[in-house]
């Protein structure tokens, strides 16, 4: 019997190593994109039912606000017979001017939904910027920041903002926004500044840093991206907590009562809560909704960017 040669025996592990390495050249090339990334986030998303109806009505509420003038009824200074009770002609009532409510409830969530977007934005901005470089840099830097963020943070916010919007003498709504994003960023920054001391000691980072790239690039090209998600879900869930705060410092008389929001809808129907109940429900309902539907698509939201359970 003839014994294969070296080279016989040899040749019989090339499918194998071919196969091996074909493997590996595909799992290269069909990489994830970020546009397949997305795709998986919004299948792992439309899973769960109450994330699909919050994201509903969000969608629903982000669209009447944009559209607020070409699909309201009336126009918001057109007056006519005082707390007329919900009809075909008003079917929210009116309200103690002769205003129709539909049409201030369409206008107020272009101004509620405007505080909650605006105070967030601010909100992120410092609490991102300060969480970034206590949690980078360290040393004094890190707890001289921290101890500024652990005081403001040890103060209950509703009280605190009744103080602060008090030195203001002119109470807008623009002003409002300004205390609430200079006020509302600790918790923000305590996040921020975790993550980064989780990730600046990543293998990719040292490689960076080996490479003689700064600091500062590497926060923006390496550190950033990776926290977008986490941005992302504790943004949409201070949505509905900044557009309440403003409904309840207008309640309780510290809000701009010029403005047609949400808050000061229901300031005013209180007023008339027996005798035109309809003043004070539907702004009321729409808070209501507004604040879950944004709740919920935020807990469907982290979950579906948990990069421990994406993709199952």
């Amino acid at each position: 019997m003839i014994e294969p040669s070296c080279y016989e025996r040899s040749n019989d592990f090339m499918p194998n190593r071919l196969s091996a390495k074909s493997k590996e050249e595909t799992e290269e090339v069909f990489e994830p994109s970020k546009a397949t990334q997305l795709y998986i986030v919004w299948r792992k998303l439309r899973r769960s039912e109450l994330a699909v109806v919050g994201f509903g009505i969000v969608l629903a509420v982000s669209i009447v606000a944009l559209v607020a003038p070409v699909i309201a009824p009336y126009g918001t200074g057109m007056v006519g017979r005082s707390r007329r009770p919900p009809s075909v002609e008003h079917w929210f009532g009116t309200d103690a001017a002769g205003r129709d409510m539909l049409t201030l409830v369409l206008y107020g969530a272009r101004i509620s939904l405007y505080v909650g977007l605006a105070a967030v934005f601010l909100n992120v901005m410092i609490g991102l910027a300060i969480g970034m470089v206590a949690g980078y840099f360290g040393g004094a830097i890190d707890e001289v920041l921290m101890r500024i963020t652990d005081v403001i943070l040890s103060l209950p916010e509703l009280p605190l903002l009744i103080v602060t919007v008090t030195f203001f003498e002119t109470r807008s709504i623009h002003v409002i926004v300004l205390v609430m994003g200079l006020i509302g960023w600790p918790f923000m920054a305590r996040v921020v500044r975790g993550e980064f001391l989780a990730i600046r000691e990543a293998a990719y980072v040292e490689a960076a840093r080996s490479m003689g790239a700064s600091s500062w690039r590497i926060i923006i090209r390496h550190i950033l991206p990776n926290m977008f998600s986490t941005i992302i879900v504790i943004a949409s869930m201070d949505i509905p907590w900044y557009i309440l705060y403003e409904a309840t410092l207008t309640f309780l008389g510290f809000g701009d009562p010029l403005s047609n929001s949400w808050g000061v809808l229901v300031q005013k129907g209180y007023l008339y809560l027996t005798s035109a109940w309809w003043m004070i429900t539907f702004p009321g309902v729409a808070l209501f909704f507004t604040s879950m539907g944004f709740n919920l698509f935020g807990d469907g939201l982290r979950d579906a960017l948990d990069i421990r359970t994406r993709g199952r």
